[in-house]
């Protein structure tokens, strides 16, 4: 397979194995999942965005797994606006829903003379190894993207991804969106035990961004945190090649053995 679905008409789409994995090689992992719901929100209201509106905040929630089967997307507006609107996307399997998206538009404004953040930087990409953390995950998906980082300590790692296959064969796709299609994978790349004794699955995640991503590479700076009584967080410094871009957070689960 060359890409991670295939689209049978405006709102189904057949996953195919390249979304294998990792915590069962027989159902979906969710990253390409969120590119997918993010790809139709561009879809459905490109008016919006072709006047500038841009996609300030990302929140999925996941209700469920999802086999490798043939999904539903479908989009609605929730708060129309002149400046924000709020619209949602629900993505489906056999009438169930399983991932849902709610996402933040916002009208443009001039702020270029006070853009800034105190975010620390990241290392090139030329100054990182090829990853091999993922050697530890099974499924298809991990497998599809390239991966250049380092471990910093428990829990702590930098790491450029690009995914080297399209999430639709022949369908142009934003340089949101292919962050989008990666960005689960943050809460693996430096798990604080390994996922054959340990297990922390997200319920969510939730991306902001403070500016459209360009390029490429993505990079990653992501810390793991894991409390006392089953809950942990993924935290995330996103960044492209310019520099940092938003934020991700993820909420886990977190149970000891297997």
């Amino acid at each position: 397979m060359t890409a991670y679905f295939e689209r049978l008409d405006d709102s189904r789409f057949r996953a195919t194995r390249c979304v294998s994995g990792a915590w069962n090689v027989e159902e979906q992992h969710v990253a390409p999942a969120l590119g997918l719901l993010t790809h139709s929100v561009e879809r459905a209201f490109a008016d919006r965005l072709a006047d500038g509106r841009q996609l300030s905040r990302l929140s999925f929630d996941i209700l469920g797994v999802l086999p490798i089967d043939v999904v539903e997307v479908d989009t609605r507006m929730v708060r129309p606006g002149r400046t924000v609107e709020l619209v949602e996307a629900a993505l489906s399997h056999g009438g169930r829903p399983a991932v849902t998206l709610r996402a933040w538009l916002v009208a443009p404004h001039e702020t270029g003379e006070l853009a800034g953040d105190a975010f620390p930087a990241m290392p090139s990409i030329d100054e990182l190894d090829e990853w091999t953390g993922f050697d530890e995950w099974p499924g298809e998906f991990v497998r599809t993207v390239d991966v250049f980082g380092r471990r910093l300590e428990q829990g702590r790692a930098q790491a450029w991804l690009r995914p080297r296959i399209p999430l639709l064969e022949h369908e142009e796709i934003s340089p949101t969106v292919r962050l989008l299609s990666v960005l689960d994978i943050a809460n693996g790349i430096t798990p604080r035990f390994p996922p054959q004794t340990t297990l922390f699955p997200n319920v969510d995640l939730t991306a902001h961004l403070f500016t459209q991503p360009q390029g490429e590479w993505l990079g990653f700076d992501t810390t793991v945190a894991y409390g006392p009584t089953g809950l942990g967080v993924t935290h995330t410094v996103l960044h492209d090649e310019r520099g940092p871009i938003g934020t991700s957070m993820q909420s886990l689960m977190v149970r000891p053995g297997r």
